[in-house]
């Protein structure tokens, strides 16, 4: 009796500290000035949940891999994220360089105060390269979009956005049929078909859940860009444990998909994750069965 009791008193103390967790996180996020922060990166986000997302997508390029001309929401989306907490903000992101920009934009993120988690490759052959800086930072949310807004300013990413030109392309591609065999539904963007599935266990940094998890860039990500008759340009990254790196680039390889990098994107996440970039450009159906084939050796959710 005295366990049982002592067992509910636990349960009770932990769903009340959760509670006022998301007390806490909605109160942080209530107080932020969020168009303060729209004003300083010159952009509205999408909204999940409490994580104000902002895209830097590199419009003003033209790279093309095996033929194939990249649509930015293939691998050219380059965002960063803001999640309040830690009587502030946390900041993650993701951005899209060229080569020569790679040092004056580090320089500029140190000089402000944020960090630098990565930089690296996610695709190979592209022309022109493009590389991938992870950045991370905690504090006011204000000053952090302005410290990103002006790292950005040296180099040459887009910080007005322009009205589209036409409505955005059709996925020429049987999408109910990649969603069956994925096991999410995926969504249209850009003329591209974007997956994220969820990892079933939870992620956190710095003691704070990365939730929700594809805003927060702690989803496997799979894009389907149509290169016609039925085949597509596939690329994205699968989030992973250590256990899991090589069955799932067994998997991808005997399916006939490219492993294109293998590294990590934060410092001090718990449980510690790889990504791996991967691509292909072939029948968009058989590529999509050698994904599943891929998932199956992780722990994703499947709706």
């Amino acid at each position: 009796m005295k366990r049982t009791i002592y067992a509910l008193i636990v349960l009770g103390a932990w769903l009340l500290a959760l509670a006022s967790g998301s007390f806490v996180s909605a109160a942080h996020a209530q107080s932020v000035d969020w168009q303060k922060v729209d004003e300083t990166l010159g952009r509205k986000p999408a909204v999940s949940d409490d994580v104000h997302r902002y895209g830097f997508p590199r419009t003003d390029l033209s790279v093309t891999l095996d033929g194939v001309a990249i649509k930015p929401a293939l691998a050219l989306g380059g965002w960063v994220a803001f999640k309040p907490g830690h009587g502030g903000a946390m900041v993650m992101g993701d951005l899209v360089l060229l080569e020569t920009e790679i040092n004056p934009v580090m320089a500029k993120m140190i000089a402000n105060g944020l960090e630098i988690t990565a930089v690296h490759n996610h695709l190979l052959r592209a022309s022109p390269a493009t590389f991938y800086m992870h950045v991370a930072g905690h504090g006011d949310p204000v000053k952090l979009a302005s410290a990103i807004h002006d790292a950005l300013a040296e180099s040459k990413t887009p910080l007005t956005v322009a009205a589209p030109a036409s409505p955005p392309p059709a996925v020429d591609l049987d999408t109910a049929k990649l969603d069956q065999i994925i096991g999410v539904k995926g969504q249209a963007n850009g003329g591209v078909y974007q997956f994220n599935v969820k990892r079933r266990d939870p992620i956190t940094q710095d003691g704070m859940p990365l939730t929700p998890v594809g805003p927060m860039g702690v989803a496997i990500g799979i894009n389907f860009q149509p290169t016609g008759g039925g085949k597509a340009a596939i690329t994205g990254d699968f989030v992973l444990t250590g256990d899991e790196v090589n069955p799932v680039i067994l998997a991808l390889r005997a399916h006939g998909i490219e492993v294109t990098a293998l590294h990590s994107h934060m410092l001090d996440e718990q449980p510690r994750l790889f990504f791996m970039h991967f691509w292909a450009n072939d029948d968009a159906v058989k590529l999509a069965e050698g994904l599943r084939a891929a998932l199956d050796k992780t722990a994703s959710t499947k709706s």
